[in-house]
């Protein structure tokens, strides 16, 4: 006979299981509808390609929203971190999006922004938010094609003292980026990938 706790858990468990699948779908065909356009693009590394993923319109999207922060935060959910946040902007709403999810999934996240240069003025920071001192934090991005985003907020991360446990994307278009976090000490973590959008490397 199985416990009452097990009785009691079993389902909440199910429905959250539900709900991400839900939320997967969903998101996914959002960035399939909306967020991939075909034609002649040049990429950050200068590559050239026949389609390009704009996940901005998606992470500032009141209907992808909330998804990219429940489906992000399940995917970073078993590292034992305080924070997360990236180099703006393109981190900056995810960042915002997992934070509230964090909270309402009772597991609270502070979230952070990595400014490109430090300010020229009042305190001159580099890294906005939650204190990253002797923390430990996962780097966030939409999409990624080199890693070099991510990697420039790791180092001014590192210049601050915060411990990097991962870097964590929506997308990975699988053009090198995983391959420059890894070199780098940290774990790659994606949401999705080129297979499960139907497309191909490039």
């Amino acid at each position: 006979m199985s416990s009452g706790v097990a009785d009691s858990t079993a389902p909440s468990t199910l429905d959250a299981v539900t709900a991400l699948d839900a939320d997967r779908q969903t998101l996914l065909d959002l960035i399939k509808d909306e967020a991939v356009f075909h034609g002649d693009f040049t990429l950050s590394s200068g590559k050239k390609a026949t389609y390009y993923v704009d996940m901005r319109k998606l992470t500032l999207d009141h209907r992808a929203a909330p998804a990219i922060g429940r489906i992000m935060l399940d995917l970073i959910g078993d590292l034992d971190i305080v924070a997360v946040g990236g180099l703006t902007l393109g981190a900056d709403p995810i960042a915002n999006s997992v934070l509230h999810a964090s909270v309402a999934a009772s597991r609270p996240l502070d979230a952070f922004v990595v400014r490109k240069e430090p300010k020229d003025h009042g305190r001159g920071r580099q890294i906005e938010g939650a204190d990253v001192k002797g923390k430990r934090v996962v780097v966030l991005e939409d999409t990624s094609t080199t890693g070099q985003s991510a990697l420039k907020a790791v180092e001014a991360l590192r210049r601050e003292g915060a411990e990097i446990v991962a870097v964590a994307v929506i997308v990975d278009r699988k053009t090198g980026a995983q391959a420059a976090i890894e070199a780098e000490g940290l774990e790659w973590r994606a949401a999705f990938d080129l297979d499960d959008l139907g497309l191909d490397p490039q």
